[in-house]
């Protein structure tokens, strides 16, 4: 749970421009990757984590231009990319101008659990982690490079002239 703005500010930075890259790497022709045809596609996945912005961030009284949680999935990975680019930077700005160290304490109803705000911001990260090592390995299966996130990717370790560890 983070407990100052500054804190949240550093992790979310690394974390969005991370996501980012993953979502610029995705191809029009990709984002119908499934692992299975029951399950959710590589565009779905991507989307799901656009839309729980305005979802949950709307629960805690903070406004997203441009999309809401119904807005219908596109199927241009660019229009996707952008808005990720679009959410993310209004979540960042609405935190840093809006909100104080003392917000992060307040409680709300999320899903019909009472959490701090600072565990909500917790929480979405957290979120959108777990469905980007998703996306990655659907990313895989689809034939995209996917860029390194914690480090290097397989293929980032050729460009720094090092052999990849061995699986």
């Amino acid at each position: 749970m983070y407990t100052t703005i500054a804190d949240f500010a550093e992790t979310y930075k690394h974390e969005a421009a991370s996501t980012q890259k993953l979502l610029d790497a995705l191809t029009d022709a990709s984002l119908k990757q499934a692992v299975v045809s029951d399950h959710r596609t590589l565009g779905r996945m991507a989307w799901h984590i656009i839309t729980t912005y305005p979802e949950m961030g709307g629960n805690a009284e903070l406004k997203f231009t441009g999309i809401s949680d119904k807005t219908p999935l596109p199927t241009s990975a660019a229009e996707i990319a952008k808005a990720y680019r679009s959410v993310s930077s209004q979540l960042a700005d609405q935190i840093r101008t809006q909100w104080s160290d003392a917000k992060l304490a307040e409680e709300k109803d999320f899903y019909g659990m009472m959490w701090k705000l600072g565990l909500m911001l917790d929480i979405l990260v957290r979120h959108e982690v777990h469905h980007r090592g998703q996306m990655t390995v659907l990313m895989r299966q689809a034939g995209l490079k996917v860029p390194g996130v914690y480090g290097p990717a397989k293929e980032e370790w050729a460009g720094m002239g090092m052999n990849p560890p061995e699986v």
